[in-house]
């Protein structure tokens, strides 16, 4: 069954023109004609089933009929993760919102081997993800700040999570024993890890909780998806 995600408020009735990527993608790809059934989900109305109501040369047109599955919302989990290269970063991106994360926030660290990428690139992979795998929602990806300016302005309850392979700290899931639910983020430094100054002053933050990956180096998006999964794990929502 076919999934896209869509601006437009959801009710039993409503019909609205997709915009040009969404039109070209069923129309062409998807060779979709009218009266063909899809769901459509906007993060807000839950899922609906609707048709095809008409294929145009220039947009394709749809009409809700009724619900399929009521709004839920997932853990209230952030990414941290400093920029990497570009089909590493793609790669962490997609799997994040496989992985149920709320929000991807990107930060330039001191040994950050980029310091830029195409944040509009990185949302249409997460909604790619989001349409394939089934959520409701599609994760927030941020703008890249850096990581200082990130935890100058830190949200006041959000736990963190942070992966520390230049020195001593638990293992994962024993660091988070005990460790509670609520809002947290889980942070991944860049391939040459953080510098001394950074692991200091992450250490030092009283919201902090460093964890190790494992005995071996991982790459950082090898790491992103180990942190995540072993974090939804412990105290996520795969344990229900």
């Amino acid at each position: 069954m076919i999934r896209l995600f869509v601006t437009h408020d959801l009710a039993a009735g409503r019909e609205f023109s997709l915009d040009e990527g969404q039109s070209h993608y069923l129309a062409a790809v998807m060779r979709a004609k009218a009266g063909d059934e899809l769901r459509v989900f906007n993060g807000r109305d839950g899922e609906w089933r609707a048709l095809v109501a008409a294929v145009g040369k220039r947009a394709v047109a749809l009409q809700v009929i009724d619900p399929a599955r009521p709004q839920g919302e997932g853990p209230d989990l952030d990414l941290v993760v400093a920029l990497v290269k570009r089909g590493a970063l793609e790669t962490i991106v997609e799997k994040a919102a496989e992985l149920g994360v709320r929000r991807i926030r990107p930060v330039v660290t001191e040994r950050t081997n980029a310091d830029h990428t195409r944040t509009d690139r990185l949302r249409a992979i997460a909604m790619e993800a989001s349409e394939q795998t089934g959520r409701l929602d599609v994760p927030q990806v941020l703008e890249p700040v850096k990581l200082d300016a990130l935890v100058a302005g830190w949200e006041e309850g959000r736990r963190l999570l942070f992966c520390d392979e230049g020195g001593e700290a638990r293992p994962v899931l024993e660091a988070l024993e005990g460790a509670g639910e609520g809002p947290w983020a889980v942070l991944v430094g860049p391939e040459g890890g953080f510098s001394p100054r950074e692991r200091g002053m992450l250490r030092a933050l009283p919201y902090a909780t460093p964890a190790t990956l494992g005995p071996r180096i991982l790459r950082a998006d090898t790491a992103a998806i180990t942190a995540l999964a072993l974090w939804q794990a412990k105290l996520g929502d795969w344990r229900s």
